[in-house]
Parts: C-alpha cells; sequence; structure tokens
C-alpha cells in the first residue's frame, strides 16, 4: 500500500514579523499578492530568482547558485549584475525585511504561516500521512484532495532555467504520488466508481505510470467490470513492450493473477483491521548527570522554559550547539533532568554520532525508539517514512521528551522530531541547526572566569585552591575557559597529589605543549578537535589551518581573503561554513575569530606538515604584504603628498582602498591589534624590512597612545632582529619609529638616543627620508630638553633632506616644530609666521590632522603674544580634528593648552574644567611628565579660585612626577609649595 510521500523541500522557518500580507505561489505560475492585491513578478528570469528563493525554504543562496539556477552551464557575462538587479527590483516589490542579503547571497525570511502554497500543500500532505496512519482514511483523502486543490497548472509555469525545469519534475512527480495516495484511500474506503473515471482520464495522460494502471484495474474489479480491468493489463503490457521493451512489474502481474482467480480479498476495500491498542511504556532513557554540574546558569533557565513550555503546543524544539568540548551534552543532560517532570510520559534519548564518519541513520534510531515505547517489532514498518509516521502517532497524547545527542545536521533530526502537543525534542549538535524550524536556538558560550575557578575548584579541592587563586585563574585562563579542558586539567592535579597549582599553570603555559597536556584518560581536548577537523571537507580544514596562524585577535573577511589566497565570495563561504560547523566564530559581522585552544590545534594541524612545503610563509606573507598594502593607503589618505609611501617596501597583493577618512581611520584602529601582531609574526618569519614600514605606516597608532605598549613591544623585538641582520636601512627605520613613540611618551633620553641613531644610520644607508625624519625627531626633543640651539640645527637640517625630497608635508611638520622653538627662545613673531606657513601647506595639500598639529603650535604663540581669543580659536580647531582623527593623546594636550589661554584670560573655573578632562583623556598615554605639566596648570587654576588646599595637593602630585623624572621643572614646583604664589609666571613648551 502506498503511502503520502514527502517532498524532499522542507517549508521555511516562518516568522510573523512584517510580511503578514504576502502570499506566494509556485505550484502554477509564479505570482505574489499583498493581500488581495496582485504584485508584479517581472521578468520571466526575474521570477525564477523568486521561485529559486522561495524554494530554499528560508535558506540564503548565494550569488553562484542563484547564476547557476537561471542560466546553467552557459551564463551570461553580466551574469552577476543582472542577478543582483533582479534581487533589487523584489526587494523593492517585496520590502528589504522580506528579501534579504547576507553572506553574499540573498533569502526570503519572515513569511508566515500559509504564505506559501507549496509549504500548504506540504502542511496538509504530512497531516494526511498522520491521520491515515492513525487509522483516519476518510480524513486523509480530505486533506490530500485539499491539497491537490492548490496546484493551478503546471509547477513553476513559464519560469526559464534548469533550476526551475528540475524543480517542475520533482513537483509533478510529488502531484502524482499524492493523487495515486488519494485515489488509494478512496478505494480503501469502497469508491471505487469514482475512482474510474478520474483513474481513466490519469492513465489517458501518464500512460506508462504503472502505478495508476493497478489502481485502475483495482478500481474496475471493484465495479464488476473483470474484462475491462484485464484488458487494461494487456493495453499496459503491449505499451511497455512497444515504449520500452520491458514487461510489466512484478505487483501489476500478480494483480492480473489475482483478478483471473478472482480472489475474494481482492474484492473488498484494503482498509487495515484497527491493531489492538499498545499498552502505553514510560521509557527513562536520558543519562546519568554529572554531580559537579557548574555555570550556564543562564542558558540552563532559558532552555528549561523553552521545553516546559511544550504543554499546550505543538512541540518545543531547542537546538544547542557550540565548540567541542564546550559542554553541550553536560548541559542538555542537566537541562532533560530538571524538566523531567513536566513530562511523565518518558525520556528518550539517543548519541546521533554526528562527528563520525557515518552517523546514526535516522530509521534505525526511530526503530529504538519505538521499541522503547512499547512497539513489538513484528509492527515496525520498513521505511523510514513509514517508522516515522508511527513514531509520532505513538507519541500522540503523550508528553515526551527527546534529547538528541550530537547531531549530524538538520535532515538527521527531522525525522526524529515528536511533531505532537506537548512533546519536546532538546538537540545537541556542533553545528548551528538554523535550517530546524521552528527550533529555538542556542549557541552555548565558554564559562565566565569564576564559572570556570568555580568548577575547576569543585574538582580539585577548595582547600588547595584557596591559596593559589592567581595560578587557579592562570589554569582555567590557557584552558579557554573550556569546560572540558577544565575538567581534564583539574582531574590531572586531583590524582596527583604532589602537585601544586602552580606547577600545572607552568605546565600550562607552553603554547606549544598546552594540547599535549590537557589529557588524561581517555579524555583529550584534542581528540575531540581531531574529530572535528576531520569532518571538514579539504577546502575547509585548509582554511582552519592557515587562518589559524595569524596572530591577531581576529582576522577581517578581506585580510583572509589575502591569506588563503581566494576570491572574496569563496572565502566567506568557507569561513561561513567553519562558523556553522563551530570551528571558529563569527565576532562581528566580516570578522572571525578562534577559541584560543582550537587556534593552537589548528597551527600544529598547519605545522605538522598538512600544508605544502612553503604554503604557511606564504601565507603569512600575503597577510603582511595586505596590511602593509592597507595601512600605507590609509598613511596616505591621512597625510596627502607625504613621501614616505614611496619608500615602503614593495607588496605583491594590493589592499583595501579608501575615499573616505573617517572609514579608513575605522579600518587602521579597528584593526590596530591584528596590524602589530603581523608586523611582529613578520619579526619571527624573517620579513624585517616590511616589519619596519608597517611600523612607520601605523605610527598614528603610538601617536593616538591607543596601543603604545603593544607597539613599543614589536617594535623593540624587531629591533633586536633587525641589529642581529646588520640590515642598517631596516634597523634605522625602526629606531625612528622608536625615538617617535619615546618622545610622544615623555622619555626623552631614549628617544634622543634612537633618533641619533637613526640619523647615523639611514644617512649610511642613504635613506634620506629616514634621515630627515630622524632629524626633525631629535628638533622635537631638543625642544623638550630646553636644548633649543641644537634643536634649531637639528630641524634645519631636517627641512633641507625634505626640500631635496620634494616632501612638502615634511617641510610643513618641520616649520611647525621650528615655529615652537623659536617661541622657546622668545622670537613670538616670527613662531607665528613660521606656524602659519605650515599651516598653509598643510591646508593646501588637504592634510586636517597635520593641520590640526599646526594650529596647535600657532595658538601656543598666540597664547604668548596676548592673541588669547584666537588662541583659543586654533585650539578649538585642533581639538575637534584630534578627537575626529581618535588622537587622544594630543586631544588630552589641546584641552591642557586651553587651560593655560583660560588662565592668562582669568577664566580660572574654565581652566580647570578643562586641565581636568586633560588628566582624564591622558590617563594611561603621553607619559609622567605631560601629566606633570597639566597638574602644575591645574594648581594655578585651584589657587586662583581659592581652593589652596587643592592646588597644594596638585603641586605635589607634580612634583613628585618631576623629581622621579629628575625633570627641571621640578624646581618651579617646589618653589610655588614653599611661598603658594598663585600668579608664578608658569609656560611648558
Amino acid at each position: 500500500m502506498d503511502v503520502v510521500r514527502r517532498v524532499p523541500e522542507r517549508r521555511p522557518a516562518m516568522s510573523p514579523e512584517g510580511a503578514a500580507a504576502l502570499r506566494f505561489s509556485v505550484l502554477g505560475p509564479v505570482r505574489a499578492w499583498r493581500g488581495t492585491e496582485a504584485l508584479p513578478s517581472g521578468s520571466p528570469q526575474q521570477r525564477g530568482l523568486l521561485a529559486a528563493l522561495l524554494l530554499r525554504g528560508g535558506r540564503t543562496a548565494t550569488a553562484a547558485e542563484l547564476i547557476d539556477a537561471l542560466w546553467g552551464d552557459e551564463p551570461p557575462s553580466q551574469g552577476l549584475a543582472a542577478v543582483r538587479t533582479y534581487a533589487s527590483r523584489l526587494r523593492k516589490i517585496l520590502g528589504p525585511s522580506v528579501l534579504v542579503s547576507e553572506s553574499g547571497g540573498y533569502a526570503i525570511r519572515g513569511l508566515p504561516d500559509g504564505a506559501l502554497d507549496l509549504a500548504t500543500v506540504q502542511d496538509l500532505a504530512e497531516r494526511a500521512e498522520r491521520a491515515r496512519g492513525e487509522g483516519e482514511p476518510g480524513r486523509a483523502r480530505d486533506l490530500l484532495r485539499e491539497a491537490l486543490a492548490l496546484w493551478d497548472g503546471e509547477s513553476l509555469s513559464g519560469v526559464p532555467g534548469p533550476y526551475a525545469e528540475s524543480q517542475r519534475s520533482r513537483l509533478e512527480e510529488w502531484r502524482l504520488q499524492l493523487i495515486e495516495s488519494c485515489l488509494d484511500m478512496e478505494l480503501e474506503q469502497g469508491h471505487q466508481a469514482e475512482a474510474v473515471s478520474e483513474l481513466t482520464s490519469l492513465t489517458a495522460a501518464h500512460p506508462l505510470r504503472e502505478r495508476l494502471r493497478e489502481l485502475l484495474m483495482v478500481a474496475l474489479y471493484r465495479s464488476g467490470r473483470q474484462a475491462e480491468a484485464l484488458a487494461v493489463y494487456a493495453d499496459t503490457r503491449r505499451l511497455l513492450a512497444d515504449e520500452l521493451g520491458v514487461d510489466p512489474r512484478a505487483e501489476l502481474t500478480e494483480l492480473q493473477r489475482r483478478i483471473l482467480q478472482a480472489d475474494p480479498a481482492l474484492a473488498k476495500p484494503s482498509a487495515p483491521e484497527p491493531e489492538p491498542p499498545v499498552a502505553p511504556v514510560r521509557p527513562a532513557q536520558l543519562p546519568a548527570t554529572v554531580p559537579d554540574f557548574t555555570g550556564h546558569v543562564s542558558y540552563l533557565e532559558e532552555l528549561r522554559e523553552v521545553l516546559e513550555s511544550a504543554n499546550g503546543r505543538v512541540m518545543a524544539v531547542a537546538a544547542l550547539s557550540g565548540i567541542a568540548g564546550v559542554g553541550k551534552t553536560t548541559l542538555a543532560v542537566h537541562v532533560a533532568h530538571r524538566a523531567r517532570p513536566e513530562f511523565p510520559d518518558g525520556q528518550l534519548y539517543v548519541d546521533l554520532q554526528g562527528l563520525q564518519a557515518r552517523g546514526a541513520e535516522p530509521e534505525t534510531v526511530l526503530g529504538s525508539f519505538l521499541r522503547a515505547l512499547g512497539t513489538p517489532d513484528a509492527a515496525i514498518p520498513d521505511s523510514l517514512e513509514d517508522r516515522a509516521a508511527l513514531y509520532r502517532s505513538v507519541l500522540n497524547g503523550r508528553r515526551v521528551l527527546v534529547l538528541l545527542d550530537n547531531a549530524r545536521d538538520a535532515a538527521q533530526v527531522r525525522p526524529l522530531l515528536p511533531g505532537t502537543e506537548g512533546c519536546a525534542a532538546l538537540i545537541t549538535s556542533r553545528g548551528h541547526l538554523g535550517d530546524l524550524a521552528g527550533a529555538h536556538l542556542v549557541d552555548l558560550d565558554v564559562l565566565s572566569p569564576e564559572e570556570a575557578l568555580q568548577l575547576f575548584t569543585r574538582i580539585v579541592g577548595s582547600e588547595r585552591v584557596a591559596g593559589e587563586r592567581a595560578a587557579a585563574l592562570d589554569v582555567v585562563a590557557a584552558c579557554g575557559f573550556l569546560p572540558l579542558a577544565i575538567r581534564i586539567a583539574a582531574t590531572r592535579l586531583a590524582v596527583r597529589r604532589t602537585w601544586t597549582v602552580s606547577v600545572l599553570a607552568a605546565k600550562l603555559a607552553d603554547e606549544r605543549r598546552r594540547l599535549d597536556e590537557l589529557q588524561s584518560g581517555d579524555l583529550a581536548v584534542k581528540a575531540v578537535f581531531e574529530l572535528a577537523h576531520g569532518q571538514l571537507e579539504p577546502a575547509q580544514a585548509r582554511a582552519f589551518r592557515l587562518l589559524g596562524l595569524a596572530d591577531g585577535p581576529d582576522i577581517s573577511l578581506p585580510a583572509a581573503v589575502s591569506m588563503l589566497g581566494l576570491p572574496e565570495d569563496d572565502t566567506e563561504e568557507l569561513l561561513e561554513t567553519l562558523v556553522d560547523t563551530s570551528m571558529v566564530e563569527s565576532a562581528a559581522p566580516g570578522r572571525y575569530r578562534y577559541h584560543d585552544l582550537l587556534r593552537l590545534y589548528a597551527r600544529a594541524c598547519a605545522e605538522r606538515g598538512e600544508e605544502p612545503p612553503g604554503e604557511r610563509a606564504a601565507a603569512l606573507s600575503r597577510l603582511l604584504d595586505f596590511y602593509l598594502a592597507t595601512a600605507a593607503g590609509v598613511y596616505a589618505l591621512e597625510r596627502p603628498g607625504d613621501r614616505l609611501i614611496e619608500h615602503l617596501a614593495s607588496t605583491e597583493g594590493d589592499g583595501l582602498v579608501f575615499t573616505d577618512r573617517s572609514e579608513a581611520l575605522d579600518w587602521l584602529f579597528d584593526e590596530a591589534r591584528a596590524l602589530l601582531s603581523a608586523a611582529r609574526q613578520a619579526v619571527e618569519t624573517g620579513e624585517l624590512r616590511k616589519a619596519a614600514d608597517l611600523l612607520l605606516a601605523v605610527r598614528d597608532l603610538a601617536e593616538s597612545g591607543s596601543e603604545f605598549k603593544r607597539y613599543e613591544s614589536v617594535a623593540t623585538a624587531l629591533l633586536s632582529a633587525v641589529v642581529a641582520s646588520g640590515d642598517e636601512r631596516t634597523e634605522a627605520r625602526t629606531r625612528a619609529a622608536l625615538a617617535h613613540l619615546y618622545y610622544l611618551a615623555g622619555r626623552f633620553r631614549e628617544a634622543d638616543h634612537e633618533a641619533r641613531e637613526a640619523a647615523r644610520l639611514s644617512g649610511s644607508a642613504g635613506d634620506s627620508w629616514t634621515t630627515g625624519d630622524a632629524l626633525n625627531s631629535r628638533g622635537v626633543i631638543a625642544l623638550y630638553r630646553n636644548r633649543h640651539g641644537d634643536g634649531e640645527a637639528h630641524l634645519s637640517r631636517a627641512i633641507e633632506y625634505f626640500r631635496a625630497l620634494g616632501d612638502r608635508p615634511g617641510q610643513a611638520a618641520v616649520l611647525v616644530n621650528l615655529s615652537r622653538v623659536h617661541l622657546a627662545t622668545g622670537r613670538t613673531a616670527s613662531a607665528i609666521a613660521l606656524a602659519r606657513q605650515g599651516i598653509d601647506i598643510h591646508d593646501s595639500m588637504g592634510s586636517a590632522l597635520r593641520g590640526a598639529n599646526g594650529r596647535y603650535a600657532l595658538a601656543l604663540a598666540l597664547t604668548r603674544s596676548g592673541e588669547l581669543d584666537s588662541a583659543s580659536d586654533c585650539l578649538h580647531q585642533a581639538l575637534d580634528v584630534f578627537r575626529d582623527s581618535r588622537q587622544r593623546l594630543w586631544e588630552g594636550m589641546s584641552l591642557f593648552r586651553l587651560a593655560e589661554v583660560d588662565l592668562a584670560a582669568q577664566r580660572p573655573a574654565q581652566a580647570a574644567a578643562n586641565a581636568e578632562r586633560a588628566l582624564i583623556t591622558l590617563a594611561g598615554i603621553g607619559g609622567e611628565w605631560r601629566r606633570g605639566n597639566v597638574l602644575t596648570v591645574l594648581g594655578h587654576a585651584l589657587s586662583e579660585l581659592g581652593q589652596t588646599g587643592r592646588a597644594v595637593a596638585s603641586w605635589s602630585e607634580a612634583l613628585d612626577v618631576y623629581e622621579r623624572l629628575r625633570a627641571p621643572e621640578a624646581e618651579a614646583v617646589r618653589a610655588l609649595l614653599l611661598d603658594g604664589d598663585p600668579h608664578r609666571a608658569h609656560s611648558v613648551v
């Protein structure tokens, strides 16, 4: 007996938001309505795109898939543009919340139940299947008639393309199967007379379809027309022989024999006798929960609420995903035990072995479940569809919880879902089951540091952890807060009474040995990673291993494109599939990251020879080239006309190109840690010149103060390597970068040493740009150290180098610094003139940031000349630019200079406010010397306000700073404290 067969496509996940009035049809012409209003669906190709998206059931279709669907092997040259045009037109018709763009493709989302005729037919067919399984063939037949009535001619009528053609064939085959099932039920109920006319028409339309001929023979025989029934057989045999050269199938031949013998059983309707009711069995298959379960409290409550919501609704489904070892099974089992009282009719459990080469087959699992629910072996059908239908029938009216552990994908899970009111399913899977309709998805994260420490302590014992809390935190951090890793580490310590927590922390500190240390008995972090890695396709595995080599906290899609050497669409698809399998995480749109232990595993795989020779080094080199090329472009946009760009190392690949300054700076600061990590790795791989040039290209990171320590760490590591290499040019550039960094931090002695060596080495190497840059730094450093003659000499030499190079921005920077020297030596008028010359050059070149530096210097000179309003205007203009450029150091210094202007203008309250804001802005950057300067000015403002106590406190703190630095400013501040004179002259360059 035939059953109602499911169409292979599943209905889309529906949501009522934003599209309640939309309806679509594909079972006939492709059409769309909003309410009763028909919507234009465009050209045949546009209707083909709409059909392809509707038939994907809410899943994303990539541009490549849509091109293939519309044109197959012969796409037009502008196929991608055409797809985008069709999608844009459809989005205008349907709305942006319905047709969405994501991951380089498109999807239709958020349709309500009943919005697509195909989904309605699917629902009716499934209900008919359940009704038939429950012994209600009349109801099943009516439901199928209702489903078949939704067809309006040929499916996807008039839609071109290979995809539409294949779907037309599939849908037509499904329609015929539904008709056959419907007519079979008609005959079961004794409606043979009505069936004869319909079957006569159908056999004429589909002469080679033997099942229809078989049904016609039965209908005729039961109508008392034996001779006609036998004639149908004879006609069928002759037609098959003529057309196909084959004999009728065995079932048809057997039916002819039974008609000839007038089999009495054949004359009666074949509705099966109802089976005696099966006594209900209450399975209790849940594994034991762990007694030391710890953490995930929010997830625990969230999942329990989802499961308990099954009462009074059709099936609650929760799907739990996450990386290997994150505790999915442990949490799921614990939740299931907590929810047991809500499911009094039993709990089913199965390990679906989704990470094995061959996971558990759904029909095998269904057989096991049916036996556990009390179904005799003889009553269990053979096919997956029949077992699934019987399974749902057995569960009808019961409240059962089903725990499906380690699922491979949604296809493996769907036949195992209860599908009946009052039941619930809890699923764990390495991958994200986003295509599981109606499921509540939970992406399980690692434990918080406190939860991780709590789990570690419960296993090890509080007495061993109490005195070594810091070491214990180091252990759980080394485990990446991954529950499996923490359990293994704690178990190793628990059985080794002679070890301390510090001993374990030291063992785990070595990254190259860490994964080997994280194994105990049959538990091993590396082993679960191996299983997951083994499931990846070759291209996925290559991407996983190579991208793990990058040292940054995460990696952007464009950087990954460069590293893998693949097109962007292919790279994004690979990364998204790795996210779906929980091998990498989506840090933000277009950004990806590894769990710390998975990164170590990826690198171990890459290093053990799974890549071709030189592939690892080539990938890192491509990444460095991408960062250097892009950073150079940002530098050029921020400093138009600066000649450094012409003197940087050449790169193989192109970087990103920005036309908007704000977007360029966003990229620079967003990628700061990744950029500096790439420079450090370049030191390790020997690409020293590119590492030094990258540091020069991203010196805005150092100047902003946001990445000072990391920048210094990379630069000092590079200096050690380059000194050993003997490359004078690269050493000069590295020292120039350090000199700039140190003087910004107020470490003038170190800065002068590095700048002096940079000038000497670059002169020897013939690197004129670096010589000019180093001399400019020496001039500024001399200014800060009150060696004004030396400063002017260095700057005069620097400007000659920049003139020879034709580097106008370099000349302007030196002019601004010369203005500071002239101001310090009492030449206020020339200081104003020099600053304005520098500003004019910067403004003419469109360099907003360097123009702000010039206005900062001009404001100092205008303050000295008594033009306080003009000075204030200059500083406010500079302040706006510094904020926009993320330059916290210069933002803070501009606030400090505004405080000085306010003091001179006898606005002590405003001066105090600006000085306080400067202290906050400069917190942690700019060095102690600058902080001492701000505290001194703050003291003056507070003294003017009559807040003598606070003034003394500020000056005392400033004095402490100056004395520790052995700075000459200490003497003036000490005098302030001795005589308390608030009007003592104050000037800091």
